[in-house]
């Protein structure tokens, strides 16, 4: 398994999410009008494990909340067959630190 790396930076998360046809979602049963609850990633070929439980929000929303939850993404470019990887993980920029 190649080595997981971590980054706050919004054009790189994002261009690491879209080059996997990903796109920003949260679960849908977390949050209210006035939150959006937990971020996910949902990759369009549905092959989430809670695919349904997913729904996809704006960038923008998504960083807002990344931001105000100072969060950080923990992502792998490759697997050990060199294969674009989708692994990723949004973990609190305190607990990296």
């Amino acid at each position: 398994m190649s080595e997981a790396r971590t980054t706050q930076d919004h054009r790189l998360i994002r261009q690491w999410v879209e080059a996997r046809n990903g796109r920003p979602a949260h679960v849908k049963a977390s949050g209210d009008e006035e939150d959006i609850g937990v971020l996910r990633i949902l990759f369009a070929d549905g092959d989430n494990h809670s695919a349904g439980a997913l729904e996809p929000v704006s960038w923008e929303d998504f960083f807002a909340k990344f931001e105000e939850r100072e969060l950080c993404f923990l992502y792998q470019e490759e697997t050990e067959t060199n294969a674009p990887s989708r692994f990723n993980k949004l973990i609190s920029r305190h607990d990296h630190e």
